[in-house]
């Protein structure tokens, strides 16, 4: 299955919840361009050249076989020790050969968390017959925490790919924010060009970050039902737990573990109060306008 969205939409907490449960093997943006988390062929041996790399049916034969091996939980060691040798790679190597290779013996599925692959899920559903969960959040909220973290999007990594492109040229209109260093207005123009693609993407289930933060135990259980996953009191437990811990003090981002996850206990509902935190009054309507 594939948990996805827009980085900072709370794929990594939704995705540590979904395979709380024990049934799922957790597999950390195998499509993210950089090394670690991504460009680690063992995990997915295919060549990603974008961030949010386009996979559609007219370049499948590039991307199939590799995600068909990855959702089978087919470790690829060789290909591992060739393009990646430094002491982290080999013991990321080691425990994701081994969580893969006791996965596929113990019958679980792989569950890929992954937001690079947002504008590709309809793909991923179709193709790879994956149960796809797309997480959407209030876009001031996103728009906030993209500002407090100091990040921005690069327009010409999407314009770039023809095929996306064809399939969606509303994205055409992205052109004018290229090198711009207005990064709430660009921002909020991925929120909202996004959201459109995900809106008329079939055969995926989109769910409200807000919503799930809001009643998590409801919520996730839902979730575990739509997946076709193992409700149990242990996975009751383990998400409440990780649900009601005090927030982080700084509210900001962290990888943690070798999997490179962002993924820390919280509490979902208190996390909601501070959502908009960096954003002016003014900054907060301009958000609102922009992504109407």
């Amino acid at each position: 299955m594939l948990v996805t969205g827009l980085p900072r939409s709370g794929t990594s907490w939704t995705g540590k919840m979904l395979a709380a449960g024990g049934d799922l093997v957790y597999v950390n943006e195998p499509l993210n361009p950089r090394h670690p988390p991504g460009r680690s062929p063992g995990v997915l041996r295919a060549h990603v050249t974008h961030r949010f790399q386009y996979i559609c049916d007219d370049n499948t034969a590039d991307w199939l076989p590799a995600f068909r091996d990855t959702v089978a939980l087919r470790y690829r060691f060789l290909a591992e020790l060739a393009a990646n040798r430094s002491a982290y790679s080999l013991a990321r190597m080691a425990r994701y050969g081994t969580t893969f290779t006791l996965g596929r013996l113990r019958g679980r599925r792989a569950l890929l968390d992954d937001p690079f692959a947002v504008l590709s899920a309809g793909w991923f559903a179709a193709r790879l017959g994956c149960k796809v969960i797309a997480l959407t959040r209030d876009p001031v909220a996103f728009v906030a925490s993209w500002q407090r973290l100091g990040w921005t999007v690069y327009f010409h990594e999407l314009l770039e790919q023809p095929l996306l492109v064809r399939d969606h040229p509303e994205l055409l209109r992205l052109r004018a924010l290229v090198g711009s260093q207005d990064r709430i207005a660009k921002a909020a123009a991925l929120w909202r060009a996004t959201q459109s693609i995900l809106e008329r993407t079939t055969g995926i289930l989109l769910v409200s970050y807000e919503e799930l933060a809001c009643a998590p135990v409801a919520g996730f259980r839902r979730l575990y039902e739509y997946a076709g996953l193992t409700w149990s009191p242990a996975a009751e437990r383990r998400i409440t737990r990780a649900c009601t811990a005090p927030a982080a003090s700084d509210g900001g981002f962290a990888w943690s573990g070798l999997s490179r996850t962002a993924f820390r206990p919280m509490d979902s509902r208190r996390a909601l109060d501070a959502a908009a935190r960096g954003l002016t009054a003014a900054e907060v309507s301009r958000v609102r306008v922009l992504t109407t």
